[in-house]
């Protein structure tokens, strides 16, 4: 089931959405709702961390700003050290 949304985009976006429409062949609206529908599951994924990480941080699971910085200037050395654990 699909529903309809308008959206406002500048002109020079809507050009290159058109181009792009015709060299894949694919209809604007088409084009707009997969890109759409790829930022809305990125975005969800990212909050989605974010809140799993503030829980954790909650729950007292978090490993000092030293540990990380030491394991990461440890990077690519010949004695490169084991990734802090909470």
């Amino acid at each position: 089931m699909t529903t309809t949304l308008s959206v406002r985009i500048d002109s020079d976006t809507k050009d290159r959405l058109e181009a792009l429409a015709k060299r894949s062949r694919r209809s604007k609206s088409f084009l707009a709702a997969e890109a759409i529908a790829a930022y809305v599951e990125a975005e969800a994924w990212q909050l989605d961390e974010i809140q799993a990480g503030l829980q954790q941080l909650d729950r007292g699971r978090a490993v000092a700003h030293g540990g990380v910085s030491t394991w990461l200037r440890s990077w690519g050395k010949k004695r490169e050290r084991k990734a802090p654990r909470a």
